[in-house]
């Protein structure tokens, strides 16, 4: 005897047909492939009907050789700066080993929009790589629908499992820049933080927070100032920060600009680095070791983060299964000059 089904299990439906999800939308058949393909010129309304059929039901089409374009899109929150260049050595790198040309974009905010995911389905990249970013629920349903691969690199928010994420070990770095202070002897250490909404940032200044409890040192909240990546950070929080009666003798910031951007302040304010205040950056960019003195940082692999994140978006689009769905690579503490035990 044969056992029925189960009516309590839910039995995922089939992918429509373009044709299918024409006729649920009640438009034609060329409209649905314009909003499947990216094209702008569908009505507003139009197009928000076919997307939600699209991402209830999702769309089959014939795969044919050669439907993808052989590009790697490689997108920014923004598109300047050493930080950025770094990223897209390690795209290019693995792109030009797989005779794939990279299309780089900005998303003017953290949040891409609707010009750029069209953008992006006009294209049709064999993947989508995208830098400390995150994406609004259309954005993701479209990209999804479309089979499009898509890594995040440096989420600003938890990756969960939809996406696959390559990442710095932050906690780490937090905690480790913070514990060479506290091994030099210092214990005013003061921290300039990113947005703390984001994911790097959070773990950061968790590992900074869990040193300075390890140690047995009290948390100062008055040290504590959140920035946003910026060097002014440096400069308007370190005015602060060093106008202080009772000053830091030492501060950890989240990336480089932000040291020099401290060194900034340290100069207006009559004090030496390192002889008056030891200063730690985070990511390790190459001005780092050029500037006087050199900086202590916490180097980030972003080169290694962005080539791991590219050969995952073209396993991807190969239809292989990556063994990791979320990679953490290591961080590592380079001291430079920037740090001393601190002054008697």
């Amino acid at each position: 005897m044969t056992a029925s089904a189960d009516p309590s299990v839910a039995t995922p439906e089939p992918a429509m047909t373009v044709a299918q999800i024409a006729e649920l939308a009640g438009v034609s058949v060329p409209t649905v492939s314009r909003v499947i393909n990216g094209q702008t010129d569908v009505a507003p309304r139009t197009r928000a009907m076919v997307e939600e059929v699209i991402r209830k039901h999702g769309v089959r089409r014939l795969k044919k050789p050669g439907s993808k374009a052989n590009l790697l899109e490689l997108v920014f929150h923004e598109l300047a700066g050493a930080y950025a260049m770094e990223m897209i050595k390690g795209v290019e790198r693995v792109a030009g080993e797989n005779g794939l040309a990279v299309v780089l974009s900005e998303m003017h905010g953290h949040t891409p929009g609707r010009g750029w995911i069209e953008g992006v389905l006009a294209r049709r990249p064999v993947g989508v790589i995208a830098v400390f970013s995150g994406l609004t629920r259309e954005q993701r349903d479209q990209i999804r629908s479309r089979d499009i691969p898509f890594v995040l690199v440096d989420p600003t928010g938890d990756p969960g499992h939809e996406f696959p994420s390559v990442m710095a070990s932050n906690w780490s770095g937090g905690f480790s820049a913070t514990r060479h202070l506290l091994d030099l002897g210092h214990r005013r250490i003061a921290t300039i933080t990113g947005p703390t909404r984001m994911l790097a940032s959070r773990a950061r200044l968790d590992g900074y927070r869990a040193a300075l409890d390890d140690a047995g040192t009290p948390i100062d909240h008055d040290l504590i100032f959140e920035g946003t990546f910026q060097a002014e950070d440096g400069l308007i929080h370190g005015r602060t920060l060093l106008g202080l009666a009772d000053r830091p003798t030492a501060v950890v910031t989240q990336n480089d600009l932000q040291a020099l951007g401290l060194y900034r302040a340290a100069a207006e304010a009559g004090l030496r680095v390192p002889d008056d205040l030891s200063v730690i950056g985070f990511d390790d960019l190459p001005i780092t070791s050029w500037v006087t003195p050199p900086l202590t940082t916490i180097r980030q692999p972003l080169t290694e983060m962005a080539a791991a994140a590219a050969r995952l978006a073209i396993a991807l689009g190969r239809g292989e299964t990556p063994a990791q769905h979320r990679l953490e690579l290591a961080t590592e503490l380079i001291v430079r000059g920037s740090t001393a035990a601190p002054a008697l």
